[in-house]
């Protein structure tokens, strides 16, 4: 079984994705970054896959929606989180 495909959209010098980052590098896991920074086609597919959210980060594991970087520190103390990072 491979590990989960998790996906964050960022841009620069924003805490929340820098928080978020942290919480998945904590966790040990591999993660791709699309810097949305200067808008483009990444931003234009991040608008669609999180049905119009324009802030950042909006986090993607195994092209499950997750939300923000709240969003994921809620999942990881609700016990949500560890299981959808497992292989």
């Amino acid at each position: 079984m491979s590990s989960p495909r998790i996906e964050i959209y960022t841009k620069f010098l924003c805490p929340y994705c820098t928080r978020a980052k942290a919480l998945l590098t904590a966790k040990g896991v591999a993660f791709e970054e699309y810097d949305i920074s200067m808008g483009g086609p990444k931003r234009a597919e991040m608008l669609a896959r999180s049905n119009g959210r324009t802030t950042v980060p909006q986090i993607f594991i195994d092209d499950r929606h997750i939300g923000g970087s709240d969003d994921l520190a809620e999942l990881d103390r609700a016990g949500g989180l560890d299981p959808l990072l497992r292989p």
